[in-house]
């Protein structure tokens, strides 16, 4: 049975029941604790809640997830895949535990003639939380599982929360026995890989608060309305019924393995460590396939951080099968083709994504070249030195600045005849992790606890209606004050307000929010900030100004009209610049991103390269000749599917309902899906300026330019400048560039010939530092101050320059200077000298510590500095010192 099927017969079989459908969500999740759709749960957290009242009673849903957290358990255990998808069905105050007990066994064991999965029930074993009796009474009444297939097991399995306050409670797990040629014995309770988890039924029926751990919380009571969320993990479901061995064997996954064996020239199945590779391969690459059909791009933090890391682990793995050389076009397209039917996404957007996935390639495969000569380096330095390990914290840094896996530098450190200093390594990165955790813990304790906003948000949902209006008369709805509920706030205090209607614009979609204020009966409220707390919500972030506002008193609000105004025109300049970006560059640079604010505005977009003048002036006078051409703006509102059949874009990772608003301007030449707000013709616009142009990735490169009047402002600034130019330099404008050019290369020739000068005038001294030479012990010694010099490079060649004057005789000079300020000196030792123990680095951190501040290097020359000028004869007077000592 393939996996496309296992999931359509789930689907119909609750939808046959009485479900809505519910499509997938992106990968990429609105919830600010989390990276990414971690589980199928995540889209409905909201109306598990009760923050936000559920458009549905029952639903059923194929919800797409990627979770890493077990990422070093890939390949190695039967289930464990970075993505997978899960099928749910979920009840929102309608069916409780019987409900789902009934529905999981009848899909699970009716025949597959008759549209189910058709599992015997004799391969099937039940686990439930210790204290759930009633779970496991309807077991009982409701199949026909025996008594000893039903397991008691603790609140860590089988009790559900998220770790915050909110909903909670206990579940139960139906898992399937592959055999005894699997494992042992003894049902899930023995952990053992022989019993594979296929579906969990959360009874999601308490409210729990003062979470101290996961496992370790208070019950405030039970939930007013109870839920059922379950999972059914679909990769698992597909091993099974397909009869294979594990989760990459599956027909939506082996054909990438199937790939990486190709090229590789090995044999899957064959060696143990070779197989984890080959899964890992197939795993990694998948999942990248998957993040970046829903707008994830390679990055080095956040969810561009975890790609990175799959898809160079998928490098890492192709290497250590001995494959160097670039294979992501065959192995991205092998999985493009397995994934295609069930997610069309990765065909139509496919030259975006393999952009992105040959660049990244690329890049890696440019880091590992580079590591290679740092590690052959650090190689070749530890067995000069008679040393058997590499240091901990040289691997490190390959790990952690150059991006190089341990996992090779292991490998070539053994192919060398060294070994790694492990211990010290897996300190380091615990250290690193223990931070990443500490910044991550911070960050969970700074969110708001979105229960706040249920009582609010029942009322019903916040009314925008700033797309025509300015000005809108509403009431209060809620006050909060530090995530508190109150009655009102009085002058002086910043709260939240939130308003049946408002005419202020919530910051979404890269548009910043509006400013304005609220006012009402005795008070003014100065709007900070709008946001969207919870789907449906708009929340005032106020100072209030003046008087006292109270829950259910009137409120009218007044958008800043100014503000709006150049807001508006930034985001019409932001289509009109995507426009003429697709233009110019082709279909394939696509929005990655975009700020607009009033007269400003930032568009993030796929190139992998710099963009020239030329293009860039091209791109420019596109979009203004769209200003100039006055061309109307419309905006409907359609259903989705609708939209993009109209071929309207949709930016990746945005959230889109059933419903879109799509945004024209010139027709179809720019069609976009957007809620911000926008001009009525493209000549309010007014100008467009483009300012920068610059890389924010390997893949992405970014435009921003000055909208309207601040566009202006900036060329008028620009042409004072040159008007300043041409009165100084006594030049036409036009010949401006031509007469700088001319100073530029005579201020370089006359730099050279005082370098040329200076240079000489230190070489004239070279005699005379020669005979300053003194003996300290058996060490001719020159230790002086030159006065200043132009770069610390001529100080230097001065340096070895007296060095190689005084002989073959244990000789080390130092130099002091003062460079741009500061002060320089320059420590060169001989062969003789480096034998008799004087170590240039060791004598040149010795005068920085003088100078007050610091210096090294190697033992034949080295260099230090500081702060103190004046500190230069003390610093040079330390290195006799030191070497009398």
């Amino acid at each position: 049975m393939k996996t496309a099927e296992i999931a359509q017969r789930f689907l119909d079989y609750f939808e046959k029941n009485d479900h809505t459908i519910v499509p997938s969500a992106s990968l990429v999740t609105d919830d600010p604790a989390l990276l990414f759709t971690v589980a199928g749960m995540v889209p409905f957290i909201p109306y598990l809640s009760g923050d936000v009242p559920a458009p549905y009673r029952r639903a059923a849903d194929n919800q797409k997830c990627i979770r890493t957290n077990d990422i070093e358990e890939v390949g190695k255990t039967p289930r464990h895949g970075t993505f997978f998808q899960m099928l749910g069905n979920w009840s929102f105050g309608d069916y409780f535990k019987d409900g789902a007990i009934r529905f999981a066994w009848e899909l699970l064991t009716s025949p597959e003639d008759e549209g189910g999965l058709g599992f015997d029930p004799k391969d099937l074993w039940v686990t439930v939380y210790e204290e759930d009796d009633e779970a496991r009474d309807l077991w009982l009444s409701l199949t026909d599982l025996p008594d000893e297939r039903i397991q008691r097991l603790g609140k860590d399995t089988n009790y559900w929360s998220t770790g915050l306050p909110g909903p909670a409670g206990p579940c139960s797990e139906i898992f399937f026995d592959r055999g005894p040629e699997y494992g042992i014995d003894g049902g899930p309770a023995t952990d053992d890989d022989r019993y594979v988890e296929i579906w969990n039924l959360v009874f999601m029926q308490y409210e729990i608060t003062n979470v101290r751990s996961k496992y370790d919380f208070d019950v405030v009571g039970e939930l007013p309305a109870k839920n059922i969320d379950t999972g059914m993990g679909l990769e698992r479901i597909a091993f099974i019924k397909q009869g294979v061995d594990n989760m990459y064997e599956t027909d939506q996954v082996r054909p990438v393995l199937d790939r990486a064996v190709a090229l590789s020239g090995r044999t899957y199945g064959a060696n143990h460590e070779d197989d984890v590779r080959f899964r890992v391969i197939a795993d990694h690459i998948r999942s990248s396939l998957m993040l970046m059909s829903d707008g994830v791009t390679p990055s080095n933090d956040g969810r561009g951080y975890i790609l990175r890391r799959l898809m160079r682990r998928a490098i890492r793995s192709m290497r250590l099968l001995g494959v160097d050389g670039p294979t992501f076009a065959e192995l991205f397209a092998a999985s493009r083709d397995a994934m295609k039917d069930a997610y069309p996404v990765v065909a139509t957007d496919w030259a975006r994504i393999s952009q992105y996935a040959l660049a990244e390639e690329a890049t890696f495969l440019r880091t590992l070249a580079a590591g290679e000569t740092l590690l052959d380096d650090s190689l070749a330095q530890t067995k000069s030195a008679g040393g058997t390990s590499i240091a901990g914290a040289e691997a490190f840094l390959l790990h952690d600045t150059y991006g190089f896996p341990i996992d090779l530098t292991l490998e070539i450190a053994e192919e060398a005849g060294l070994t790694v200093d492990r211990a010290s390594f897996d300190a380091l990165m615990q250290e690193q992790r223990a931070r990443a955790k500490a910044d991550a813990r911070a960050r969970k304790r700074q969110l708001a606890d979105t229960s706040v906003y249920r009582d609010i948000r029942a009322q019903g949902e916040t009314v925008f209606t700033g797309y025509t209006d300015l000005e809108t008369e509403s009431r209060v709805l809620g006050i909060l004050v530090d995530g508190v509920s109150i009655d009102r706030a009085t002058t002086g205090q910043i709260a939240e307000v939130i308003l049946a209607d408002t005419a202020l614009y919530a910051e979404s979609g890269g548009q910043v929010a509006d400013k304005g204020v609220i006012v009402g009966p005795g008070y003014e409220l100065d709007v900070l900030d709008v946001q969207k707390p919870v789907a449906g919500l708009i929340s005032h972030t106020v100072e209030v100004t003046a008087g006292e506002v109270g829950v259910g008193q009137p409120a009218t609000s007044i958008v800043d009209a100014a503000n709006r105004r150049s807001a508006r025109q930034a985001h019409s300049a932001t289509h009109l610049v995507h426009a003429a970006l697709r233009d110019t560059l082709g279909k394939t640079a696509t929005q990655a991103g975009s700020l607009n604010r009033a007269g400003y505005m930032r568009f993030d977009f796929t190139w992998g390269q710099a963009l020239s003048d030329s293009t860039k002036t091209e791109i420019e006078e596109i979009a203004n000749n769209a200003v100039r051409d006055n061309l109307e703006v419309t905006t409907r509102v359609l259903a989705l599917d609708d939209a993009k059949q109209l071929g309207a874009m949709a930016l990746f990772g945005e959230k889109y309902g059933d419903t879109v608003r799509m945004v024209d301007i010139g027709g179809p030449w720019s069609r976009e899906l957007c809620a911000g707000t926008h001009v009525s013709t493209s000549a309010e616009i007014g100008l467009i300026n483009l300012v920068g142009e610059s890389s924010v990735g390997a893949s992405n490169r970014r435009v921003e330019a000055l909208v309207g009047l601040d566009a202006f402002r900036s060329l008028a600034a620009e042409r004072a400048l040159v008007s300043q130019l041409t009165s100084t330099l006594k030049t036409p404008r036009e010949q401006l560039p031509a007469r700088i050019a001319e100073l530029t290369a005579s201020l370089k020739a006359a730099e050279k010939k005082i370098a040329a000068f200076e240079a000489k005038a230190l070489g004239d001294r070279l005699p005379a530092l020669a005979a300053a030479a003194s003996r300290v012990g058996d060490t001719l010694v020159v230790a002086e101050s030159i006065g200043s010099a132009s770069s610390g490079d001529d100080v230097r060649s001065l340096a070895l320059q007296v060095r190689d004057r005084l002989g073959a005789d244990a000789s080390v000079v130092a130099l002091g200077a003062e460079v741009n300020g500061r002060p320089v000196v320059i420590v060169a030792t001989n062969d003789a000298a480096r034998a008799a123990g004087a170590k240039a680095g060791v004598l040149a951190k010795a005068a920085a510590s003088v100078l007050g501040g610091g210096g090294g290097g190697r033992d034949d020359v080295a260099q230090g500095g500081g702060t103190d000028v004046a500190a230069l004869p003390a610093a040079l007077a330390s290195v006799k010192g030191a070497l009398g000592a």
